[in-house]
């Protein structure tokens, strides 16, 4: 089985949504937002790719 990505995250990046916009489109899902400021992770419920705030990252004006 596979292990899904983790990926970095910091405050330009929110909103988070998945897929990003850097998924390439023959890999797109529909999308989802993600609460990571809350809880500093977000898992993706359609493939699976988690999200991890850096520590020490505050929200742009979110």
């Amino acid at each position: 089985m596979r292990e899904s990505p983790v990926v970095m995250i910091d405050g330009k990046n929110l909103p988070l949504h998945c897929p990003t916009n850097q998924t390439p489109s023959w890999n797109s899902h529909p999308r989802v937002f993600l609460d990571v400021a809350k809880t500093g992770d977000a898992k993706c419920p359609y493939c699976g790719t988690e999200y991890k705030l850096i520590p020490g990252t505050e929200p742009h004006g979110h």
